[in-house]
């Protein structure tokens, strides 16, 4: 069994953690990393930016300085960090994980980052800027549903798969069609391995009762609000990024921004981010069910962090 350089024989290489918003990942990876020598590497596609450390619920300095930190607030918005530029900062913080004899552990929401650490990735041609410059100009103004109706005519395959509403995506399908005039889901049957592939690893997803997570996530929302959420939105929207990056479409962002654009009331833009929150919330619980492996553990925090400390004070070879 393939382990980390300088641990025992028989010891996991990477601990997996993975749940919902607000269900304690974040506290659950730093105990372990505390307990166990480890590192923990960012598998959160909006904590990756460093322009909403509050906002997204980064972990705060302190904590930063507790155990090595990887992949967090390293990205500025203007950049849009995509699952490849993820999987290969991944796999280079993975390295040196295992250079330095530390016990790689993997946490955050984001269900395609996970993936791509075992399944690898699609190969998806880069879209040349003047086309992406040019569907995005076609399609400014543009209702969601009017340009995923277009993706009908040109992908219906790709569109039947993608929601309406989900404007990130539907753009990117409709770049992909106009750069190479092959549907997307073309490009999803070539598949270079992940990192972690063939590898042993522990993976937890965090099972929090859901009328309990509701309330954490509006109370950690109000939390932010009273941290300097609305000094973060206000510093980005100063920048005048592209409304399709990603950081723009942060939870919490776009409620805030009408806040500031004087559109909406304060607790209008509160009661905005917590709902979009709730519903992200909802998704991941969704996703993670029906899009990943048996092998991963659903558990409730308390219950995740004691098989973790099983299994990782386990003698070698046990």
């Amino acid at each position: 069994m393939p382990v980390a350089q300088g641990r025992e024989e028989g010891r996991l290489p990477a601990v997996l953690i993975a749940g919902p918003t607000a269900s304690g990942k974040s506290a659950l990876a730093l105990a372990l990393a505390r307990a166990f020598g480890g590192t923990v590497i960012n598998t959160d596609s909006m904590q990756v930016y460093g322009d909403l450390r509050v906002l997204t619920a980064r972990p705060n300095p302190e904590e930063e300085s507790l155990a090595p930190h990887r992949l967090y607030g390293s990205v500025d918005g203007a950049v849009n960090f995509s699952v490849g530029h993820f999987q290969r900062q991944a796999a280079a913080f993975l390295a040196e994980a295992e250079a330095t004899g530390r016990l790689p552990i993997f946490v955050g929401g984001t269900g395609l980052y996970f993936r791509s650490l075992d399944e690898g990735l699609s190969d998806l041609p880069e879209v040349p800027a003047a086309i992406r410059e040019a569907v995005r100009l076609e399609a400014e103004d543009r209702p969601t549903e009017a340009l995923h109706a277009r993706l009908a005519e040109r992908d219906p395959v790709s569109a039947a798969r993608l929601r309406p509403s989900d404007r990130m995506r539907v753009m990117r399908a409709l770049e992909i069609f106009a750069a190479t005039g092959r549907p997307i889901g073309a490009f999803h049957e070539s598949r270079e391995p992940g990192p972690l592939a063939g590898r042993a690893t522990l993976k937890l997803f965090l099972e929090v009762e859901r009328d309990t997570l509701r309330r954490r996530i509006d109370a950690r929302f109000l939390a932010m609000m009273d941290d300097g959420a609305l000094d973060e939105v206000a510093a980005l929207r100063a920048r005048r990024l592209d409304p399709l990056l990603p950081v723009m479409r942060a939870h919490g962002v776009p409620g805030l921004i009408a806040h500031l654009d004087g559109t909406i009331s304060r607790d209008e833009a509160i009661r905005r981010g917590q709902g979009d929150t709730r519903r992200y919330a909802k998704r991941q619980h969704t996703w993670f069910r029906h899009q990943m492996g048996a092998d991963w553990h659903w558990l409730p925090p308390e219950a995740a962090r004691d098989l973790a400390v099983s299994r990782l004070s386990a003698p070698a070879g046990r």
